[in-house]
């Protein structure tokens, strides 16, 4: 088996800020990997990270965990990557991690050369692409037009492994990247160095967790070896151990299709992938393709106001009340909706989430089964923060007393906060589902670079 143009790419964790085992970080930098790698968030906290532009992580936690990674770096002499930064990717977050790189660089006393590559996408340019054709809708097609895009108050473009590959040739020793796909950070200076492109596909996919792929995911480092006919996983927590079992699971992870993989430029293929132990510890990965495709597209993701919430919760004990919960839950939801229209001029939403109950799947939960309390959530969405806040009152006192039939006596049920009414704000959604086609790969990507640092 030929095995030049090695490249070792060494994952500290699945996400800065989620935390690693120190000693783990310390074992894969004594190995002199070729990169250090590592993802900044992705779309799973839900869309109120890209509506505005904040990352979901501790400022004091990033912090502390990106020194450490930035003296990794420093001590192993190789480029340090971030893709997605700031959970969300779009430009704010990315300069917030910038002023953060830029703040640790003064205190440890380093000169650096800071690549920044930014995804976020003017909205005017994409209502043009809209127009030309150059955006195409994902299945299932949610339809959007020009009013959708002037809604967002962030669209970004995922970038692939041309995108970081540009940044490295810059030669700063740290890529901040904008969104990216979860493998691009790890898959692009394999590629760029000619090593096998389904194996980086692949072995990018299987590594853009860190050690979520071993027995041990607490420990969060691996290190992941590429060449010319495959790769291979190597973990570097102490008790941690790759597995076939753990390795070829971990193509389910966030996927759909647990044998393909979409990503800019083409597809990984892993259907005659093998995966073979090569001792107690380590995986060895063959077999995977890369299919390129006939267009060059980059996944789009915008998010928009949905309006403002107001929530408040009720526990529920009483044996009767629980197990007849949902006709409770339906009278209420009738009888509070209608009150509020006749009180309220702004249209709203309002809906009674059942906590050990069905919460989780709601009507899709074919086999749900009640405890001894059932918890009562009431959500209501309304346009301005006023209203949602109205409904929630109008709702409260059905939460406190509301009776199951009209001949009984009125009961009582525990509220665990005081007020029970709390605003959650502005809230956002998704509301794209598109690709972006580009005639070269940077069309849509902006690229500096920084020199920061004394």
């Amino acid at each position: 088996m030929t095995q030049s143009n090695v490249t070792k790419i060494l994952i500290p964790s699945g996400a800065l800020g989620l935390g690693y085992d120190r000693d783990a970080l310390a074992r894969g930098v004594a190995e002199g990997p070729d990169l250090i790698a590592i993802d900044g968030g992705s779309t799973d906290s839900g869309p109120h990270y890209l509506g505005t532009g904040t990352s979901k992580y501790s400022r004091g936690s990033t912090k502390a965990e990106w020194r450490e990674l930035m003296l990794a770096r420093a001590q192993a002499g190789v480029p340090l990557v971030i893709g997605t930064a700031g959970t969300c990717g779009a430009d704010d977050a990315v300069d917030w991690l910038v002023e953060i790189t830029r703040e640790i660089a003064t205190e440890e006393g380093m000169s650096l050369s800071v690549a920044v590559l930014k995804s976020g996408q003017p909205v005017d340019l994409m209502t043009k692409a809209l127009t030309d054709g150059r955006i195409k809708p994902l299945a299932p097609d949610i339809g959007i037009n020009a009013e959708t895009l002037q809604s967002c108050t962030n669209v970004v473009a995922l970038a692939g492994a041309e995108q970081i590959q540009a940044a490295l040739a810059t030669g700063a020793d740290i890529v901040i990247a904008g969104r990216t796909t979860d493998t691009a950070t790890i898959a692009a200076l394999p590629l760029a160095r000619g090593c096998h492109a389904g194996a980086a596909w692949h072995g990018a996919k299987i590594g853009e967790c860190g050690a979520l792929a071993t027995t041990s995911p607490n420990t969060g480092t691996i290190m992941i070896h590429f060449d010319d006919a495959g790769f291979t996983v190597e973990p570097m927590g102490e008790a941690a151990r790759a597995t076939p079992y753990t390795v070829s699971a971990h193509m389910l992870y966030e996927n759909s299709n647990p044998y393909q993989l979409y990503e800019p430029g083409g597809h990984l293929d892993v259907r005659g992938a093998e995966y073979d132990a090569i001792d107690d510890l380590s995986v060895r990965v063959t077999g995977s393709t890369w299919v390129p495709s006939d267009t060059y597209t980059v996944k789009l993701e915008g998010a928009r106001s949905g309006g403002y919430q107001t929530v408040s919760l009720v526990l529920v004990r009483e044996p009767r009340y629980v197990d007849n919960i949902q006709a409770w839950v339906d009278d209420i939801a009738e009888k509070c909706t209608a009150k509020a229209k006749t009180r309220l001029n702004e249209a709203f939403t309002l809906e009674l989430r059942l906590i050990g109950a069905n919460a989780t799947l709601g009507d899709l939960d074919q086999n749900a089964r009640h405890g001894s309390e059932i918890g009562v959530l009431g959500i209501v969405t309304a346009p301005s923060e006023a209203a949602s806040r109205e409904v929630a009152k109008i709702l409260n006192p059905y939460l406190l007393h509301h009776p199951l039939s009209e001949q009984e006596e009125m009961p009582t049920f525990a509220f665990p906060f005081s007020p029970a009414e709390m605003s959650r704000g502005e809230i956002y959604e998704f509301c794209l589902n598109h690709v972006l086609e580009l005639d070269d790969p940077m069309d849509a990507f902006h690229l500096e670079v920084l020199e920061i640092g004394v």
